[in-house]
């Protein structure tokens, strides 16, 4: 099996209001995005936070780290990625599409005409000149053990990237969930559906079970820096 090494790349951070998280509290959020080195090349998960509008700058208060920086700790370039993935296109995860003008950028159709549909992001995110967008349905092998999985809920269009390494499959899950602690009760509450446990159980997210066919070892989201891990290993 090709091997693929998966570096975390940090793009800032926002501030979520209080009323966006249920608590009296306002939340820090990392925005974190992912760069895959394989023989085919490399590929970049998510592109960081854009510009935005005074109203939007006001209400989350980002706080933005460059790309080019980002990329060059992991010890590469802009000009070296060769593909871009956008897990969706909110403002704070497609940021630095328009530095990759003429490379492809795939993303799910739903995703895109959504993005195109008004008020959901910012328009010059995502019709930029040279956009070149490959719009995908279902699943998709990008390149041999490298697939994209529609993970819908935070939005009608989103989608994770599987990636099988050796030593283990690493899944990037975006904004499937928020937090790796969601995903941990989804995995615990399809593991109890499986073993026969009595109803009532927990509903969770139906695309979860097609993750964990992959057998992950690692999970990574783009706003929580914890990572899931299976028990037991």
């Amino acid at each position: 099996m090709v091997g693929a090494v998966v570096s975390r790349l940090d793009l800032g951070y926002f501030v979520r209001p209080a009323d966006e998280v249920g608590g009296p509290q306002p939340r820090v959020e990392p925005v974190l995005a992912y760069l895959v080195r394989r023989p085919e090349g490399l590929l970049l998960f998510d592109t960081g936070i854009g510009a935005a509008d005074p109203e939007t700058e006001a209400h989350y208060r980002p706080h933005r780290r460059p790309l080019a920086g980002a990329l060059a700790v992991a010890g590469a370039a802009v000009d070296d990625v060769s593909l871009v993935v956008n897990c969706h296109l909110h403002f704070d995860h497609c940021g630095g599409n328009p530095l990759f003008a003429g490379r492809p950028i795939l993303v799910r159709a739903t995703e895109l005409a959504a993005a195109r549909a008004g008020g959901y992001t910012f328009p010059e995110l995502v019709d930029f000149a040279g956009a070149s967008y490959r719009e995908v349905d279902g699943e998709v092998e990008v390149w041999p053990g490298v697939w994209l999985i529609p993970t819908p809920g935070h939005t009608a269009g989103h989608q994770s990237l599987v990636v099988r390494q050796p030593d283990g499959t690493v899944v990037l899950a975006g904004q499937a969930h928020d937090f790796a602690s969601q995903f941990g009760s989804d995995e615990l509450a399809s593991r109890a559906a499986r073993e026969g446990v009595a109803a009532p159980l927990p509903d969770y997210r139906p695309w979860v079970d097609r993750l964990l066919e992959f057998d992950p070892r690692r999970v990574l989201f783009a706003h929580d820096g914890a990572v899931w891990e299976p028990s037991g290993r």
